[in-house]
């Protein structure tokens, strides 16, 4: 142990939107419970890339008694979270139905009856898959012409309506930046830029961390150069649409 200069995070500060994970190229921050959490004394180098990308300020630097910064520690971690990625690609490449790319034709689709007992049912409106951003190819035939849906995932479990009001007569893509602790902003950049997307719509929740979301798709919208209409509308914890 010794003491060092070392990052602390205000908890009541953070919210736990997850960009400093992103940031810390050591793997020393953690989001547990929804609070950025320094996870790793040894992990943590001194240098805060995090500092300046936490948008609420909460990280700061302290000197204390910490274990000193173990570079070969980070470097086996690294290369054992590069051996599990790598497998994953092999296996996603085999052909893992769970992420083959497909299409459904909703315009041809039968209009269903009401049934007897009068109950109201809802069809699907999803015409694509994968839906994931993480999972979803950045060309694809049903890009094409497509007006683009980049929603928080929780939005569909929310707003009662989502598959008729915001689903339909789009392409979906899906994503939580606070879970998935990635962020978007490549992936949606190239989707956008290597098709012919006539309009994007994002729909988020009220909660801090789908700011990342709507931050991503923003930014992804510039980096992009194409100017394209584009919305954003945010949900309630209870189903209410805020804006």
């Amino acid at each position: 142990m010794v003491i060092r200069k070392i990052i602390e995070i205000n908890e009541e500060a953070c919210n736990g939107c997850g960009i400093c994970v992103d940031a810390c190229h050591e793997g020393a921050i953690e989001i547990i419970n929804g609070k950025a959490r320094l996870v790793r004394d040894d992990f943590c180098d001194g240098l805060g890339d995090c500092l300046p990308e936490c948008p609420m300020g909460a990280i700061s630097f302290v000197e204390r008694e910490a274990a000193a910064y173990d570079e070969a520690a980070v470097a086996a971690s690294k290369a054992k979270q590069a051996a599990f990625a790598a497998a994953a690609h092999r296996h996603a490449g085999g052909g893992c139905p769970g992420s083959a790319m497909r299409t459904f034709d909703r315009s041809a689709q039968a209009a269903a009856s009401a049934p007897a007992s009068s109950a109201v049912t809802c069809e699907s409106q999803l015409t694509n898959w994968p839906v994931q951003i993480k999972l979803v190819p950045t060309r694809a035939p049903y890009f094409d012409g497509a007006n683009l849906l980049i929603a928080a995932d929780c939005c569909a479990y929310s707003y009662a309506a989502f598959h008729q009001d915001f689903i339909r007569n789009h392409v979906c893509v899906i994503g939580c930046p606070k879970l998935d602790m990635v962020d978007y902003t490549e992936k949606l950049t190239a989707i956008i830029a290597n098709n012919d997307i006539k309009s994007v719509v994002v729909t988020r929740m009220e909660v801090p961390c789908c700011g990342g979301l709507e931050h991503a798709a923003v930014e992804a919208l510039k980096a992009s150069g194409k100017f394209i209409p584009w919305r954003v509308v945010t949900f309630s914890l209870d189903g209410r649409i805020l804006e």
